[in-house]
């Protein structure tokens, strides 16, 4: 980075705090480094456990082997399922296969799969709101694949045609806009005044919480630098969120994909993390922008997080029953 950081005047770091890792991302990073820790390498991992690349170098190199397909495993070995949770047809093909399933999905995302067994057994059309093709909305599609309509967009929800709208319900993605998809939600009341919900919301507490801090932010702010992977659902929505208050925002892997002329006339860049990002990230941006003219630190905290999971049963241990934040 050049001078376009520098200069004579301080200039200033707000650190975001909720920021990073969620309970669930821990669990399943921790969910693959138990199982190496205990069984040995390899561990297969089908798809990315988490979407973040730093993460699966780092258990690639600890002994992970992740594959896109359940038949690139070798028969009677042991694979674990991703934080973003799979569809009933793969668990039923890892049967088939003889494979030693870990299931590492994130409980909340577990949650909006049982919702969507629970209203198709009742026998209604739902709406699940979501972006095509993540690999959590292919899962929970497969649940219940004859029942199921997939939304995008308020336009989706103006377009939609249902057989009996006295039996509707709709159900999110965990890792949405909260805006985006009260849009959504609001335009499907309007359409469909008999439609049914979950008991509580599907998005989890982390994306909310993390979208509820950059809002506050932005007032104080000339500039948001989110960490995360650009496959990361719920990193992207902290950009848009930043970009629809009005402020710029840029994702970024790491500090290598900082550009200068991002700082033109940028005296308070914000940070923030995804909730897949480690924190050892977002350590090396600060120390980057320090290097380059940004000498104060501050911490806007928005929301404490205390919130724990258990291990999957397969890796019950007297010792391991909790993994919680640090």
């Amino acid at each position: 980075m050049t001078s376009a950081l520098t200069g004579a005047k301080a200039k200033k770091i707000v650190l975001l705090t909720p920021r990073g890792f969620c309970a669930g991302v821990v669990r399943a990073i921790d969910v693959v480094r138990i199982a190496i820790d205990t069984y040995g390498a390899p561990i297969y991992v089908r798809k990315e456990i988490v979407h973040n690349k730093h993460v699966v170098d780092e258990l690639r190199d600890a002994g992970a082997v992740f594959v896109e397909e359940l038949s690139e495993v070798p028969s009677g070995a042991r694979v674990i399922f991703s934080a973003h949770g799979v569809s009933p047809a793969v668990r039923e093909e890892a049967k088939r296969l003889n494979l030693q399933v870990i299931d590492a999905t994130c409980p909340l995302v577990t949650k909006v799969h049982l919702e969507a067994v629970k209203f198709a057994r009742q026998g209604y059309t739902i709406v699940l709101i979501g972006h095509e093709g993540h690999d959590e909305v292919v899962g929970t599609l497969g649940e219940a694949p004859e029942s199921m309509v997939l939304v995008q967009t308020v336009e989706d929800a103006d377009n939609l045609q249902v057989k009996d709208e006295s039996k509707i319900a709709f159900l999110t993605q965990t890792t949405l806009s909260l805006d985006e998809t009260s849009h959504i939600v609001s335009r499907l009341r309007e359409r469909f005044p008999m439609i049914d919900g979950p008991k509580s919301q599907d998005i989890c507490y982390a994306t909310e919480n993390r979208q509820v801090a950059v809002k506050a932010v932005v007032p104080m702010t000339d500039l948001l630098l989110v960490v995360g992977s650009r496959n990361s659902s719920n990193s992207l929505r902290l950009v848009e969120v930043c970009r629809n208050a009005g402020r710029p925002s840029y994702l970024v892997d790491d500090e290598n994909d900082v550009k200068p002329e991002w700082f033109d006339n940028v005296d308070t860049v914000a940070i923030t993390a995804g909730a897949s990002a480690p924190e050892h990230l977002v350590d090396r941006l600060i120390e980057h922008l320090r290097e380059n003219g940004f000498g104060t630190l501050e911490e806007l905290e928005v929301k404490e997080e205390d919130v724990r999971f258990s291990l999957p049963p397969e890796l019950h241990n007297p010792r391991l029953t909790q993994i919680h934040l640090s």
